[in-house]
């Protein structure tokens, strides 16, 4: 009788207990910081995720991704930059990065720290993210589009600019 009670309450707490989806949890460093957060804080928001670089011809992007969450950010939609240097295409310094974000662009979206996106070395993030899409990013300024539930919905090569009719209509079809 006691198993059959705990296998019940098992079931009901299993059931009734949300936890976030496996994709977001993952931590990262902030840009120019000590500070990490877990990306289960984004939970429930749409999010496009865009591996960014200060010296990249795509770098005009910015200002786009900046418009896209200043239009949706109240309909629970962020961006995430993730700066690389994969590309080699990034400042040394994460100071920098925040410095040219800010003042070049005035950045006000979530910038996480410079981390690896591609191969073996890739942040764990970045490794589930093709894990669930099979795409790895193959320049500066890939972007994937998640939903709120958690999940890669679609993916942008570096070419589509922010302001695109294929990504726009993408996030406005998932908000």
């Amino acid at each position: 009788m006691k198993k059959i009670f705990l296998c019940l309450f098992c079931l009901y707490v299993a059931q009734h207990i949300h936890a976030c989806p496996n994709l977001l949890n993952s931590d990262m460093r902030i840009l120019d910081s000590a500070e990490t957060q877990n990306l289960c804080a984004y939970e429930g928001k749409t999010l496009l995720v865009v591996n960014v670089a200060s010296r990249c011809g795509y770098t005009y992007q910015y200002s786009g991704l900046q418009n896209l969450y200043e239009k949706y950010k109240d309909n629970d939609f962020v961006v995430l930059g993730v700066p690389s240097r994969d590309f080699f295409q990034e400042y040394s310094k994460e100071s920098s990065v925040a410095e040219f974000c800010s003042t070049e662009y005035g950045v006000e979206f979530p910038m996480f720290a410079t981390v690896k996106v591609r191969g073996k070395k890739a942040h764990p993030f970045y490794k589930k993210l093709k894990e669930e899409s099979g795409v790895e990013p193959t320049w500066n300024f890939n972007k994937y589009l998640i939903s709120k539930e958690g999940r890669v919905v679609s993916t942008f090569k570096s070419g589509v600019k922010p302001d695109s009719p294929e990504l726009v209509s993408a996030i406005e079809e998932i908000l």
